[in-house]
Order: C-alpha cells, then sequence, then structure tokens
C-alpha cells in the first residue's frame, strides 16, 4: 500500500483531492503570487528566486496550483491564476479554485466552506475514507482552509451581474444666449400615429391638420 503522506503530500496516492504536509506554504505561496509579474512558466525556480519558497517542503505548491485550476499541466498561468492578481477579484477566483480542487467535498456539502471543523473532517473522511485523526485527514483540512483564506463565496464578478432594464433615453435641448438671461430648456418628443385603413385622402388632410392645429404649433 502506497505511503499516504509521502504520494499524498502532491494530492496523489488515491487522495482525490489536494493537500500539502506543509499547508502553511499554501498562504505563502499565494501571498507571493500577489506580488510576483505573472511567468511564462511557473517552474520551481520561479518558486524559489521570485516566491521564496524553496527546500522540499515547497516542492508539492506547483501540483497543488495545477490541481485547484491556477496553472495548467505544462506550468503556464491560467486565467484564473491572473484573476487572482487582480485586487477586484481575487475572491471570487479563490473561491472557484477551492470549488475545482475540492469538487469531491463540494459533491458530498454545497457548502463545504461554510462547514465548522469538526462538520469538515467529517466530509472529508467520507469523501477520502481516510481516518479522522490521520496526519493526511488533518492536511487535507489544513490545506483546505489556508486556500479559502482568500476567497470570498458571496462576490460576484461585474460581468456575472444581472443587466440594467434598457432606459428610454429623453433627449433635452438646452439654448444659451448672450444676455444672461435664463437658458431655454427644449424637450423632444416622438409621436406615433396608427392611421385607418382608408383610401379616402381626405381623412388623412383631417389628421395632420389636427395635428398642426393642437400639436405642433
Amino acid at each position: 500500500m502506497a505511503n499516504p503522506k509521502k504520494n499524498g503530500s502532491q494530492g496523489s496516492g488515491g487522495i482525490n483531492v489536494p493537500y500539502l504536509n506543509a499547508y502553511g506554504n499554501i498562504a505563502k505561496a499565494l501571498e507571493a503570487i500577489k506580488k510576483a509579474s505573472t511567468p511564462d512558466r511557473f517552474t520551481q525556480d520561479f518558486l524559489a528566486a521570485k516566491l521564496g519558497l524553496s527546500g522540499g517542503s515547497a516542492t508539492p505548491i506547483i501540483p497543488f496550483l495545477k490541481r485547484t485550476g491556477f496553472l495548467n499541466g505544462d506550468g503556464t498561468p491560467t486565467d484564473l491564476y491572473k484573476k487572482f492578481r487582480n485586487d477586484g477579484l481575487r475572491g471570487s477566483a479563490a473561491a472557484q479554485a477551492a470549488k475545482t480542487g475540492y469538487s469531491a467535498l463540494y459533491e458530498i456539502h454545497e457548502y463545504a466552506h461554510d462547514l465548522n471543523d469538526k462538520e469538515l473532517m467529517g466530509v472529508i473522511v467520507q469523501a477520502t475514507g481516510l481516518e479522522a485523526n490521520s496526519t493526511t485527514a488533518r492536511a487535507i483540512g489544513g490545506s483546505f482552509k489556508a486556500l479559502k483564506s482568500f476567497a470570498n463565496f458571496e462576490d460576484k464578478s461585474p460581468s456575472e451581474e444581472p443587466p440594467k432594464a434598457e432606459e428610454l433615453p429623453v433627449t433635452k435641448n438646452r439654448s444659451t444666449v448672450g444676455d444672461g438671461k435664463t437658458p431655454e430648456f427644449k424637450l423632444g418628443y416622438t409621436i406615433n400615429l396608427n392611421l385607418p385603413a382608408t383610401s379616402d385622402i381626405a381623412v388623412f388632410n383631417a389628421i395632420f391638420k389636427s395635428l398642426k392645429d393642437h400639436l405642433l404649433d
């Protein structure tokens, strides 16, 4: 049987959710990602030189970022990665990453991010088959909460807001005069006519004459 601590630190070894045994590095990495420029490829060299995270405990960060949707399989940053670096979209991006990486938990409980520690551990045990007091189960919970700390599950980006009802334009023409008098305001309006079906030209003449006499003067 595979050693879950060895393999599971990268979210493999039969465990269907990503995690780091040193899950404190998740918050450190995400904080650094906010500040560093977006790389062409997210490599171990970038992780060490630009984000300041090196050594064996930092190695699983890249697989974690891939499992949560921040990186493509070849290490190139995704649109989600770029949205996370946007202050206005960071909360919704992190929430999407949590739901992507921890979909197994969300299949059991739609609001896994709202659960207390005991309830969350129950969902983790159900989703993974691990024992609640195992090191791996605790690492999964810690990793999920580390990512969740950046998330806003109620946040909606501007593109998700319902469109506003179209407003009918009101035309206002403001004319100015050079003698200091109060400017005159004019309102424009549109008249729609439903003309009767008739070939009698006298009917049309009467309609347009009435318009001229009462509305157009």
